[in-house]
């Protein structure tokens, strides 16, 4: 093995962020817990959904604002007046039903996956986060939810508890509270 083969697998090892900054820390964890929530479960298939609503709402906008940019470009402006203004009206509707799924529905999810139980059952896991801007508290929800209920397990501790004093993402200690939290949650759910 050469020299760069080993040093790509040294980077893949570790994740070394800039621990002062907030929303960068957030991604790593999230991809942390996302890595430890399917890194030992198979049975676990995870769901695009919520990216995928996403996506198209985003698509749409842009294509109704090439529509828009195309029809002028042709036609111009006092000529493409009405379309402009659909277009215009169309885009703002659709941003705004973006803002509303990613702020009610979405709600800091970054994680979702499905579980199909032996009963034929399927049960819906999903994983959020939040952290306050200077704020070193990083909250993570763990829920899960079937036909019959929701149920949902949260923690809060210090993103020091899960990044040491170099940046580098521990990932033990990120994988310990991941399998805390869903233990948690698969335990209330058989006692049931």
């Amino acid at each position: 093995m050469s020299k760069k083969d080993d040093k790509s697998e040294q980077f893949d090892e570790f994740v070394k962020i800039n621990k002062w900054d907030g929303t960068a820390v957030k991604h790593a964890l999230d991809d942390a817990v996302k890595n430890a929530l399917f890194a030992t479960r198979p049975h676990l298939k995870e769901q695009f959904g919520l990216i995928n609503t996403r996506l198209i709402l985003c698509t749409l906008a842009v294509g109704v604002a090439v529509m828009a940019h195309g029809w002028d470009f042709t036609h111009p402006f006092p000529e493409s007046k009405p379309v402009l203004m659909f277009c215009v009206v169309g885009y703002f509707a659709l941003m705004g039903v973006l803002t509303l799924h990613t702020t009610f529905r979405e709600k800091g999810t970054f994680a979702v996956a499905t579980e199909k139980m032996p009963s034929g059952e399927r049960r819906l896991w999903e994983a959020s986060s939040d952290m306050k801007k200077y704020d070193d508290k990083y909250t993570l929800v763990l829920s899960i939810k079937d036909t019959k209920s929701l149920k949902e397990t949260s923690s809060v501790k210090s993103c020091a508890s899960f990044i040491d004093a170099n940046g580098i993402v521990l990932d033990n200690h990120v994988a310990n509270e991941v399998n805390r939290l869903y233990n948690t949650l698969s335990i209330e759910k058989k006692e049931k």
